[in-house]
C-alpha cells in the first residue's frame, strides 16, 4: 500500500518549484547574493579542510543518478515478486521521472554552477540532481512504509527521511557543485513529483479492496 499525503503538499511543492525557477531564470539580485554569500562561507570552510571536502566527494555519490537508478530497479522488482504491483509502479514511476525531469531542466535552463568548486561539473546546475534523487528516494521510503509502522516507527522513518536529504543537499552546497537555490529546487522537485506520482498510482474509485489475512486468520 502506498500512503498518498494531502494534495495540499505537491501542490504547494508545485508552486514554489515554479516561483524559484522564475526567479532563476530572470537572475533575482536578491537570490543570486543569497546564493554567493553561502557559496563563498563553504568555499572558505573547504579550503580549510581538505579532508572534509575529500570525504563528502564520496559520501555525496551515494545520490548520483546510477546508485538511485539501480536502487529504484532493484526495488520496483522487490515489490512486483512480492506481488505489489501499485507500490511497485509507484517506485518504477518516481525512479524514471526523477531523473528525467531534472535531466530535462539542466538542458532548458541555463544555470550555470559555482566557478572553481570542489568537484567539476559543467552542465547546468537548477535543480540539483543529487538532491533531487536523495529527497525522492527518501520520500518513497516514507510512502511506502508510513502503513505498515506505528507512530514511534513513522517518526524515526520521516527524521532519516529528513535528514538523508538534507545531508545530500548540504554536501552539494559545500562542494560547490551547486547553488543553495539549486538544492532547494531539487527539495521541491522531489516534493511535488513523488505525491503526485503516489496518487497517479492509487486504486481506482469503486474498485473492491481485499483483506489482507492477518497471521492470526491463516487458514489451517
Amino acid at each position: 500500500m502506498v500512503a498518498r499525503p494531502p494534495l495540499v503538499v505537491p501542490l504547494l511543492a508545485l508552486a514554489g518549484f515554479l516561483a524559484l525557477l522564475a526567479l532563476t531564470v530572470a537572475g533575482w539580485a536578491p537570490l543570486d547574493r543569497f546564493d554567493a554569500a553561502v557559496s563563498d562561507a563553504f568555499r572558505g570552510y573547504g579550503d580549510a579542510s581538505p579532508r572534509t571536502v575529500d570525504v563528502l566527494r564520496i559520501a555525496t555519490d551515494v545520490a548520483a543518478t546510477v546508485p538511485f537508478l539501480v536502487a529504484g530497479l532493484a526495488v520496483t522488482v522487490g515489490l512486483a515478486a512480492r506481488g505489489g504491483r501499485r507500490p511497485a509502479a509507484f517506485c518504477a514511476l518516481v525512479t524514471v521521472l526523477i531523473p528525467v525531469l531534472w535531466g530535462l531542466m539542466h538542458w532548458l535552463v541555463y544555470h550555470p554552477r559555482p566557478e572553481n568548486g570542489f568537484v567539476v561539473i559543467t552542465s547546468n546546475g537548477f535543480p540539483s540532481g543529487h538532491t533531487s534523487n536523495a529527497a525522492a528516494a527518501a520520500l518513497v521510503a516514507v510512502l511506502l512504509l508510513w502503513s505498515r509502522l506505528g507512530k514511534p516507527g513513522r517518526a524515526l522513518t520521516v527524521g532519516l527521511a529528513v535528514a538523508f536529504a538534507a545531508f545530500v543537499g548540504l554536501t552539494r552546497v559545500a562542494l560547490l557543485a551547486h547553488w543553495p537555490t539549486d538544492v532547494l529546487g531539487g527539495w521541491l522537485l522531489a516534493l511535488a513529483v513523488v505525491p503526485l506520482a503516489a496518487r497517479a498510482v492509487r486504486r481506482p474509485a469503486g474498485t473492491p479492496q481485499l483483506r489482507e489475512a492477518s497471521p492470526d486468520r491463516a487458514v489451517r
